[in-house]
C-alpha cells in the first residue's frame, strides 16, 4: 500500500552530506507513486533516532527545514566519528503513506511508527489488529496506527527471549493481513527488514557494507542508473526479498543475517547488539505538527444519515415494482432500448450468446510459456480486491501454481474494507503487491466538482464522469508490466457485469456479443463523444479544472490497447464457490450495509446505483443477476429476490462517498429523489 525504504552507507570522505541526501530525495519521489498523503524519515543517529514526518506528499517534505536538519544532524556525526576515529555507518529509512488506519493530520498516526522504543516504517495492514489488542490488553495503545501493535510485539517478544529473530518469528506468527516492514531501535544496533508478501528488493555493495532497499524492484533498477548511486552499490543484481524472510543487519559488525518467518527452527545464533547507552527518540517535526488543527478529516467516519433525513426509496420501490419486466430475465421497462416479444421476452435475452469458455486445459497451456523457471514472477494480476480479483488471485496462485505480482491502482475510491480484503488475500498468499496511487485529494476534488455539475443539470448518461478517474487503472497496467518486466497481464474481468444501459443512456443502442465489459465499436465511440460534447454545452459546469483528467481517462478506457488474458474468459465464474472460498479461506471480509459481497470494496457503487434506481428504475445489480439467467445460473424467481433485496439503499455508505469527497448528503439525495425518472408517467 504505502512506500518503504532506506540505505546504510559507510562514511567515506570522499562523500559529503549532500550525497546522502540526494540519494533518498530521489528514493522519496520514485516512491511517492505508492503513496501521497503522508511521508516521513529516520535517520539513526550516534546518540538518538531524529525523524521528521508530515501530512505532505513526499516530493514536499523533503523541501522542508526539518527535513533537511535531519542531515545537520548526520554531519555532526560524521565530524563526531572522525574526531574519534571510527567508522559511521548512515542508516536512514523512508516512508511514503497511502493513509489507512488512522488520519494523516493526526500526526502520531503517521509514519515512522514509534513504540517501546522501536522506529519503524510499514506496507501493508493488519487485519486482525482489533482482536490483536484485546487479547494483549496490558498493551499500551496510543495510536490508530495497525503498526503500533507489530512493534509492541516485537518487543514484548524480544523482552522474554532476548532473541530478535524469535521476536520477529512470533510477531508474524501472530498478525494476519499484509506487512512490509523496516525497523530501527533505540537499545539495538542493527536495521531490521522482514516481510510476508515479498514487497521488499535490496542491493548490497560488492566491496562493502553499503545497502540500499524499496518496496519496488523498478525503484532500485531506475534509481541504479544514477553514477553516484552506481559507485556507491554497484553494479550487481537487485535482490528480492521474498515472502517469509528477513534480514537483521548489525551495524556493530557489519554482518548480515537472512531470516526465516517460517521456519521456526532455524533460530538466530546470539551476537552483539546490545547497545550500552539506549538512544532517545527526536521528532523534528513535533513542534510544527503540533501547532496544526488536528480535527477529523473528511472520510474518518462515523458515518450516521442524518436525523432528520426523509427516506423517498419506499415511495419509490413502489413505482419500480410495478414496472413491467421481462418474463425471462428481470429487466424493467426502463431499460434502453429494450423491446418486448408477444412472448413478454425481452430483446437482451433473445439477442443473448451465452458465454464459452476456453476451459482450464487450454488455459495451461496458454500459461506454459510464461512460467519463470528461476522464481521470478510470472505474470501481472489486475488487483482490485473486489471478490472477482481476489478469487482470480487465489486461482492463479493456488491451483494454476503460477508465481504472480498484483497490481492495483488506487485513485481514492477504494474503501478501507477493500484495502483490507487486498492485505487478506496478498499477505495469506506471500503475494507482492505493487500499488500506483493517484493525487488521492485531487482525485476526490475532480468527483465533487462533476457531482456539483451533474446536479445542475442531472442527466442519466453523464453518471459515469463521476468514474473517470478510475480509468487511467489501464494505463498504469500496461506500465508496471513494463517496468516489472511482465510480458503477461492477467484481468480478472466478470464477463456477467457487461450493463449496457450506461451507454444506452447516452442513445447508443447495445451491440450483443461483445467481449468485454468497455467494447464499444468505432462509430459508438463517434456516438458517444459527440453525446458528451453536447452534455458539456449545454451544462458548462463540467467544463472544469477536470477535463483533463476526463479525457485521459476516456483515452485509457476506449484508446488504449488491453492486451489482457481475461481468467474468466477460461474458467466459469461461480458466485458460489468464490464466496465459500474468500469467506471461508482467506476470512474476507463482507460489508455490514448489504447482502450482496459484488463492489463493497469500491466507494462510488452505492451512490451511483442510488441514482440509477431512483432516477432510472434499475441498476447494475438488474442487469448482472439477468445475464445469470440466461447463463442458467438463477432462476427468475431467485433473480427478483435478490435485486429486492440488493438494491436496498446503502446509505451509510453514500453517506461515507459524499464526506469523503465534500458534498453534503441530505441536499444531494432530496436533488436526486427530486429529478425526472424514466417510470413516473
Amino acid at each position: 500500500m504505502c512506500g518503504i525504504f532506506g540505505i546504510v552507507i559507510e562514511s567515506q570522505k570522499s562523500i559529503n552530506t549532500s550525497v546522502y541526501k540526494s540519494i533518498m530525495d530521489k528514493l522519496f519521489k520514485l516512491s511517492e507513486s505508492r503513496g501521497k498523503e503522508a511521508a516521513g524519515v529516520a535517520y539513526l543517529g550516534n546518540n538518538a533516532i531524529y525523524i521528521a514526518k508530515f501530512a505532505e506528499a513526499p516530493s514536499a517534505i523533503i523541501k522542508r527545514d526539518e527535513y533537511k536538519k535531519i542531515y545537520k544532524y548526520l554531519q555532526d556525526d560524521i565530524n563526531q566519528s572522525k574526531v574519534a576515529k571510527t567508522n559511521c555507518k548512515v542508516c536512514i529509512i523512508g516512508h511514503s503513506r497511502l493513509v489507512t488506519n488512522g488520519g494523516q493530520q493526526t500526526h502520531s498516526n503517521n509514519q515512522p511508527a514509534i513504540a517501546d522504543g522501536i522506529v519503524a516504517i510499514h506496507n501493508g495492514i493488519i487485519t486482525n489488529v482489533n482482536s490483536l489488542w484485546k487479547k494483549h490488553s496490558k498493551f499500551k495503545k496510543e495510536t490508530q496506527l495497525d503498526t503500533e501493535i507489530i512493534l509492541r510485539l516485537i518487543r514484548k517478544f524480544f523482552h522474554s527471549s532476548q532473541n530478535l529473530t524469535k521476536a520477529v518469528q512470533n510477531t508474524f506468527m501472530e498478525i494476519e493481513g499484509a506487512a512490509s516492514i523496516a525497523a530501527l531501535f533505540t537499545d539495538l544496533n542493527c536495521i531490521l527488514l522482514a516481510t510476508n508478501t515479498g514487497s521488499l528488493y535490496y542491493r548490497f555493495a560488492e566491496k562493502g557494507q553499503n545497502f540500499i532497499f524499496a518496496s519496488e524492484k523498478f525503484i532500485l533498477d531506475t534509481l541504479n542508473k544514477n553514477s553516484i548511486v552506481k559507485g556507491l552499490y554497484g553494479t550487481g543484481d537487485t535482490v528480492h526479498l521474498k515472502a517469509g524472510q528477513g534480514l537483521i543487519i548489525n551495524l556493530n559488525d557489519n554482518s548480515v543475517t537472512k531470516i526465516s518467518l517460517i521456519n521456526h527452527t532455524n533460530q538466530h545464533k546470539s551476537f552483539n547488539l546490545i547497545i550500552s547507552a539506549e538512544k532517545e527518540i527526536v521528532d523534528l517535526s513535533l513542534e510544527f505538527n503540533s501547532n496544526k488543527n488536528q480535527s477529523r478529516i473528511r472520510g474518518e467516519g462515523p458515518y450516521s444519515i442524518p436525523t432528520n433525513f426523509k427516506d423517498q426509496y419506499p415511495d419509490n420501490k413502489i413505482l419500480v415494482d410495478n414496472l413491467r419486466r421481462c418474463t425471462k430475465c428481470v429487466l424493467p421497462e426502463t431499460m434502453p432500448f429494450i423491446k418486448f416479444d408477444n412472448m413478454g421476452v425481452c430483446n437482451y435475452c433473445n439477442n443473448y450468446t451465452k458465454i464459452e469458455q476456453f476451459g482450464e486445459e487450454n488455459l495451461r497451456k496458454m500459461l506454459e510459456p510464461f512460467r519463470k523457471k528461476d522464481g521470478s514472477p510470472d505474470c501481472l494480476v489486475t488487483f482490485s480486491g473486489g471478490r472477482d480479483s481476489s478469487f482470480g488471485l487465489h486461482y492463479i496462485k493456488k491451483v494454476l501454481g503460477l508465481n504472480p505480482i498484483t497490481y492495483t491502482y488506487d485513485w481514492g475510491m477504494i474503501t478501507d474494507l477493500g484495502r483490507r480484503n487486498q492485505m487478506r488475500m496478498c499477505g495469506n498468499l506471500g503475494v507482492e503487491q505493487i500499488l500506483v496511487s493517484a493525487d488521492i485529494a485531487k482525485k476526490r476534488e475532480n468527483i465533487r466538482l462533476n457531482i456539483n455539475a451533474w446536479l445542475r443539470q442531472p442527466d442519466l448518461g453523464t453518471i459515469p464522469l463521476f468514474m473517470a478517474g478510475d480509468k487511467q487503472y489501464f494505463y498504469f497496467a500496461n506500465k508496471v508490466s513494463t517496468q516489472t518486466r511482465s510480458k503477461l497481464i492477467v484481468l480478472c474481468e466478470n464477463l456477467l457485469e457487461t450493463t449496457r444501459f450506461k451507454s444506452g443512456y447516452c442513445g447508443i443502442p447495445p451491440r450483443h456479443g461483445s467481449t468485454h465489459t468497455y467494447s464499444l465499436t468505432i462509430p459508438d465511440r463517434v456516438k458517444l463523444s459527440a453525446y458528451y460534447a453536447k452534455q458539456f454545452i449545454t451544462n458548462p459546469s463540467f467544463i472544469n479544472k477536470s477535463i483533463i483528467d476526463t479525457l485521459s481517462a476516456y483515452a485509457s478506457y476506449y484508446l488504449m490497447p488491453h492486451e489482457y488474458l481475461n481468467l474468466y474468459q477460461y474458467i466459469r465464474w461461480d458466485e458460489k464457490e468464490i464466496n465459500d472460498t474468500l469467506i471461508n479461506e482467506y476470512h474476507w471480509e463482507t460489508a455490514d450495509d448489504t447482502t450482496t459481497t459484488w463492489r463493497i470494496g469500491d466507494g462510488t457503487a452505492s451512490f451511483y446505483n442510488y441514482i440509477y434506481y431512483t432516477m432510472g428504475g434499475l441498476t447494475e445489480i438488474d442487469t448482472f443477476r439477468s445475464n445469470q439467467i440466461r447463463e442458467g445460473m438463477l432462476n427468475r424467481s431467485e433473480a427478483m429476490n435478490l435485486i429486492k433485496k440488493e438494491n436496498e439503499p446503502r446509505y451509510e455508505s453514500i453517506q461515507w462517498y459524499c464526506d469523503i469527497i465534500g458534498i453534503d448528503f441530505q441536499k444531494t439525495i432530496e436533488k436526486i429523489n427530486s429529478s425526472p425518472k424514466r417510470y413516473n408517467h
